[in-house]
């Protein structure tokens, strides 16, 4: 269905290519997951697959691409539509009514369809990818992952032959989440879709696949069967991690998989206990917030939460999609919406700012009273960058805030190394915009960090550099909040977890607690010993006296 013969691509403002020399097959209802770590080329060759590279990205693209017979050298994208559906990373991108139902119906308007076939499509979809309670909804007025689920949707009801999707279930909730990829195995086995996917969160999506190709940091692929893969890669989930440390063999793809070898390891465990204490935090509350309520309309998004955030902790807000979480931050940040409630930092309450770049400051009305920031990195990170390369935007942030030249550039350093310097913000893959945009907030030392599905297009590595860059700033006292749907993060790095239902808090207590109390958000870890103790493989591998590296950190080293 796809090859890819000697395909390279070479972005002008590069000496590299960003992908090198590619030779792939993808058969006909086969499902493969293109996996690598951050920024090595995953999105820009999924964007060759339809022409969209080098014709909307730039660049020079070498060799060919075949797709169906057809060489997308020699067609424009809108030829190869009935063939190739794509889902970006930013859903918003590809967008073009204003509500769910007209986005779903829109493909297939252009395709011609007629009005009963396209009414059949839109209802099969709604019902495939549960859009039923919002298909009245604008767009605009939804979270980040049902927008994600109403993109594939608007793909899917055109019937393509190939779906090229990236990173499809970044913003979603592990229960969305397991509902769209079995609508994905159930296109792959019973329609004989080919799915082409790049995803980082391989905890999800290796044991769907057929074949797993890993692209280096130099661009090459190499591809092979999910269980021949990830004996080696670079990149990995915890349940595979677990299977190298404890030597598994077969190495396990899945819980279930996992479960069947740890009976040993159970056994092992039951003798001891992981350290799950929440390190020491500061005693008075830095934000105090009561009686919260957010609305659009007559959608309630907040309704009454009341919340204290103190310094030295690193706070996880989760649930499902549209629960309020990022509604939540942005009222606790200052610039968003918020119809009732108060909240205060350091005895001075936040009102509605224009900010700067993510930050809001107020000076406490007491004398000598602290100067408290409360810094907000987007789930659209892009929406904090507006200068026309990396460089100026780092130099950009150490104007802004007083710092040092370099400053802004050695968080993203320690973040994500490696990052282009001339290269435009928005040519960024969505892991280093997000790096850049939360350099470019840390710089300005905010007391309070919130932080919008921070990982989101971060691989394994990077995530573990992101958890010890959050340590340090937890040990510095900062009281650092992220809304996320990445339980296994969560499991890494935070100590108190806050779970989100229909806008309210219904839970409020150590990761652990609430972690292991909904089988949904539990981590793999948990999910494998089932005991309500352990989470990670870190502390597993030191409990039975390992010393592997695991994710990039070494076993034995907490972040909780």
């Amino acid at each position: 269905m796809i090859t890819f013969d000697h395909v390279s691509v070479v972005y002008p403002e590069s000496d590299e290519p960003m992908v090198q020399d590619v030779n792939l097959e993808v058969a006909v209802g086969e499902w493969l997951v293109l996996a690598g770590p951050t920024g090595t080329g995953k999105s820009t060759l999924l964007n060759s697959i339809n022409g969209l590279v080098p014709r909307f990205t730039g660049g020079t693209l070498h060799g060919t691409v075949i797709v169906d017979g057809r060489d997308t050298s020699q067609l424009p994208p809108r030829e190869l539509s009935d063939v190739v559906g794509v889902v970006n990373q930013d859903p918003l991108l590809g967008f073009v009514t204003d509500n769910v139902e007209a986005e779903l119906a829109f493909g297939m308007e252009q395709l011609g369809l007629s009005p009963s076939t396209m009414r059949q499509r839109v209802e099969a979809t709604i019902d495939l990818l549960g859009l039923a309670d919002i298909r009245d909804r604008k767009l605009s007025q939804l979270s980040g992952g049902q927008q994600q689920r109403v993109a594939i949707g608007s793909v899917f009801t055109s019937h393509p032959k190939v779906l090229v999707l990236d990173e499809p279930t970044s913003a979603l909730d592990p229960t969305s989440a397991e509902e769209v990829l079995a609508a994905l195995s159930r296109m792959v086995h019973d329609l004989g879709v080919t799915v082409v996917m790049a995803e980082h969160r391989l905890e999800r999506v290796v044991q769907f696949a057929d074949r797993v190709a890993l692209m280096s940091r130099e661009g090459t692929v190499t591809s092979g069967s999910p269980a021949q893969m990830m004996k080696s890669s670079p990149v990995a989930p915890p349940v595979v991690t677990l299977g190298r440390a404890m030597e598994w063999d077969p190495l396990p793809l899945s819980v279930r998989d996992a479960r069947r070898d740890a009976t040993g390891l159970m056994r092992d465990l039951s003798r001891s206990q992981p350290d799950n204490s929440a390190p020491e935090r500061n005693p008075d509350p830095v934000l105090h917030a009561r009686k919260v309520v957010v609305a659009y309309d007559e959608l309630v998004a907040v309704d009454q939460v009341d919340l204290d955030l103190y310094g030295g902790e690193i706070v996880a807000i989760m649930g499902r999609n549209g629960c309020g979480k990022s509604s939540l931050l942005w009222a606790l940040q200052g610039t968003g919406p918020m119809r009732s409630g108060k909240v205060e930092l350091g005895g001075a309450k936040v009102r509605k700012s224009a900010g700067k770049r993510g930050l809001f400051r107020r000076k406490s009305q007491e004398p000598h009273g602290l100067d408290i920031g409360v810094g907000l990195v987007p789930q659209t990170p892009a929406d904090l960058l507006f200068r026309d390369s990396v460089d100026k935007e780092c130099e950009q942030a150490d104007s802004d805030n007083g710092v040092p030249t370099g400053s802004t550039r050695a968080i993203l350093d320690q973040i994500a190394p490696g990052v282009p310097k001339a290269t435009h913000p928005r040519d960024l893959s969505e892991g280093q915009k997000l790096s850049l945009a939360l350099a470019i907030t840390l710089v300005a030392k905010p007391n309070v960090l919130l932080l919008d599905e921070p990982t989101r297009g971060l691989d394994y590595e990077a995530k573990a550099r992101l958890s010890e860059l959050l340590d340090q700033l937890r040990a510095e006292g900062i009281a650092v909040v992220l809304s996320t749907h990445d339980v296994e993060f969560v499991a890494q790095t935070c100590s108190r977890v806050i779970m989100m239902a229909g806008g309210e808090v219904i839970a409020d207590d150590t990761a652990v607690e609430v972690l292991t109390a909904l089988p949904a958000f539990a981590p793999q870890v948990s999910r494998i010993l089932n005991d309500g103790k352990w989470l990670t493989v870190n502390q597993v591998v030191e409990a039975v006296g390992g010393s592997a590296t695991v994710d990039g950190v070494e076993a034995g080293d907490s972040h909780e």
